[in-house]
């Protein structure tokens, strides 16, 4: 038999350049280090505005030091129902957070909204007579019954600051330019005054607190985003349509650490 061919000495490759490694891909846009929420909005305007306000001045963290939040509103041209704004809401939000504002004004599908909101995991911020309230706290305190009437909290509204002077003239309920510079610097003014009406419920076993035993945390439950969501203090016995004056904007703003509890 023949000798086998040699096979010719592979030629080092010492000193050729070697090709450049595809760079690793990017992580995916959704890391959650920022902290989604779909929040549905009764009003066209007022809410919306006051949510973006919400993003544009503490989103990014960097006032707070706490987690990056961003602030989805879900509203419609001519306002929503407070059963339709949880309904909406829930159909944008699909796995993400889902909150929903509305007042009592005169409407008649609350009961509904609450049911529908506690079936589908939805947070609640109710306010009574109307969100014009969390905005007045901004400022002052304000007590007295109104019957879903806002007439008297939009006049106090108009007097708390100049920006706020010709609120709700001509349809113009919005919170841009200077009402949302009259905001600064009073949310924890807001938040504790809003905490000191619970504690003036006429219902009388209400206590201002905020829980941070997540509600949804039981065997199987689906996990949730923020575990440090607080429960309006209201007694469970209390009912929702008798807290009158109240608001619940202050539970949002807590639970994404604009706030301290």
């Amino acid at each position: 038999m023949g000798e086998e061919p040699k096979r010719p000495k592979r030629k080092s490759r010492k000193g050729e350049a070697r090709p450049l490694e595809a760079p690793a891909p990017p992580p995916p846009a959704d890391t959650r280090a920022q902290r989604v929420l779909y929040v549905g909005c009764e009003g066209e305007s007022t809410e919306p505005d006051y949510l973006n306000y919400l993003n544009e001045r503490f989103g990014d963290g960097s006032l707070t030091g706490g987690r990056k939040f961003h602030i989805q509103p879900v509203f419609a041209d001519n306002g929503l129902t407070p059963a339709r704004a949880v309904a909406a809401v829930q159909a944008e939000a699909e796995e993400d957070e889902a909150w929903v504002l509305f007042d009592r004004d005169q409407h008649h599908d609350i009961p509904e909204a609450l049911d529908l909101a506690a079936k589908t995991g939805t947070e609640v911020c109710f306010s009574h007579p109307s969100f014009e309230l969390w905005l007045l706290l901004h400022f002052q305190m304000f007590g007295g019954k109104r019957s879903g009437s806002s007439k008297h909290v939009v006049d106090a509204l108009r007097k708390a600051d100049p920006a706020f002077k010709k609120f709700d003239k001509r349809n113009n309920k919005s919170v841009k330019d200077g009402r949302r510079t009259a905001l600064e610097e009073k949310e924890s003014d807001a938040v504790r005054n809003a905490r000191s009406m619970v504690g003036q419920c006429e219902h009388g076993t209400c206590k201002a607190k905020s829980t941070r035993k997540d509600r949804y945390q039981w065997e199987g439950a689906p996990e949730r985003p923020d575990p440090l969501i607080p429960h309006s203090g209201h007694a469970a016995d209390c009912p929702v349509l008798g807290r009158d004056p109240s608001t619940d904007v202050w539970r949002l703003l807590v639970s994404l650490e604009i706030v301290d509890a």
